[in-house]
């Protein structure tokens, strides 16, 4: 009699080994890619981490409390999205010298129609985002059709647009904003109900959205993350905003039988708005892909049959009327526009903070989330620093010297790339 031996499978252990095994490719996969140079926000990432945690451990009662943090969001917000706008010229390779300008001649337009001329706030900002779009496709035609540096154009746009914000002012005048939806649009909270509402709903619709798109990914054969890694990158992120937003919903105000101040800043809506449609206009359109070509090498793109100029128009329209929407934030922060609105340094720290964040001054290489990165490692700096006690001048100092340091990350990473043949 012949005997059968039958083998029990042992799905559960595969799948964990197979899972295991995938993990450790995927991370493999990573360190490969930032040994080659692909670095990207991971420094700015790092360096907020470790600022963040110096700031702590100083000034515990001071930096940590929820006020100082829903203060840290309001201060940030106007840098972030003119930082988000000049990525987009930033990948071609270009520069905006005049957004800081562009953002404070909205703001004036907006004070003057409201005020002077007693318009509607809608048709006031929508004049107002005119504004930008008028600029940016000045300066877009500039130097897309004409050829000239996008240096001396938007220098030329940045020294006029200082003369047209003092026009509209008059010398030394100022607007202060009475409308309660822009006073209120970098300045107050949402209620702690609204926001935990849009916390799980937000949360719930990235999980989807980026499960399916890794799931088309894999049933197409293409490259994808493993399940398990997205699990935990959308775990992380999940207990991490659950975090904010449990803490913001405390109260914070300083006499809260006077005034309750508890909730998440509205301002943090629009920007997590913007970073999604700018971030899916990138990444998911052929236009998005199309500026990466444009900046990676405007020849080839030409040659592939790219419309170059149409490209570059369209990023300076993009970052000017995003500029626009950066002067509303910042005068409602200061409750106002005046000449300083949109000067001192809010460019260089725009600027700062797209670089800072990952974004590459060569071009070809960034991404929207590195201006939201970058501006919240600027605004540490700016906000931590005085609290220690630290002068004006030192915080200039320090400001210069990280992004000096993020400069150089990234022209040794395009050095590392072209060795390792991933440019």
């Amino acid at each position: 009699m012949s005997t059968m031996t039958k083998t029990t499978p042992q799905p559960a252990a595969d799948d964990q080994t197979s899972a295991a095994t995938t993990l450790k490719s995927a991370f493999n996969d990573y360190v490969a890619r930032i040994r080659g140079g692909d670095v990207g926000s991971l420094p700015a990432v790092f360096g907020l981490i470790v600022l963040v945690t110096v700031f702590s451990i100083l000034k515990p009662q001071s930096f940590t409390n929820s006020f100082n943090f829903a203060n840290l969001l309001n201060q940030s917000a106007g840098v972030i999205v003119l930082a988000m706008g000049l990525v987009f010229v930033l990948l071609l390779g270009e520069i905006d010298l005049s957004a800081g300008y562009t953002a404070a001649t909205g703001a004036a337009i907006l004070g003057y129609l409201m005020v002077d001329k007693d318009w509607p706030v809608v048709p006031a900002v929508l004049a107002c985002l005119a504004s930008g779009a008028v600029i940016g496709l000045g300066i877009g035609l500039l130097v897309s059709r004409l050829g000239i540096p996008s240096f001396v154009v938007t220098l030329a746009a940045f020294l006029a647009l200082q003369g047209v914000v003092i026009k509209i002012l008059g010398e030394g005048g100022s607007f202060s904003y009475s409308n309660e939806f822009l006073v209120n649009l970098n300045t107050a909270p949402l209620s702690v109900t609204t926001g935990w509402v849009l916390t799980v709903i937000g949360l719930a619709a990235y999980a989807a959205v980026t499960y399916l798109k890794n799931a088309r990914r894999r049933a197409r054969g293409l490259v994808h993350q493993p399940v398990l890694l997205w699990a935990i990158k959308t775990g992380a992120l999940a207990v991490l905003v659950v975090a904010a937003v449990a803490y913001l919903s405390v109260e914070r105000s300083r006499n809260p039988a006077f005034t309750s101040l508890k909730g998440v800043p509205q301002v943090l809506l629009l920007i997590v708005a913007l970073l999604v449609v700018l971030s899916f206009l990138l990444s998911s359109t052929p236009w998005g892909r199309h500026v990466y070509a444009v900046g990676g090498n405007s020849e080839a793109a030409r040659r592939a049959g790219i419309n170059v100029a149409w490209i570059k128009l369209s990023c300076f329209l993009m970052c000017s009327t995003l500029a626009a929407v950066a002067g509303i934030l910042i005068a409602s922060r200061d409750n106002g526009v005046s000449g300083d609105t949109g000067g001192s340094q809010t460019l260089l720290f725009a600027v700062g903070a797209a670089v800072i964040g990952g974004t590459s001054l060569f071009g070809g290489k960034g991404k929207v989330s590195d201006a939201v990165i970058g501006g919240l490692v600027i605004s540490v700096i700016a906000n931590g620093m005085p609290l220690l006690q630290a002068t004006p001048a030192t915080v200039l100092i320090v400001t210069g010297f990280v992004l000096l340091i993020a400069a150089s990350v990234d022209a040794i990473s395009r050095q590392r790339s072209a060795a390792t043949g991933r440019a």
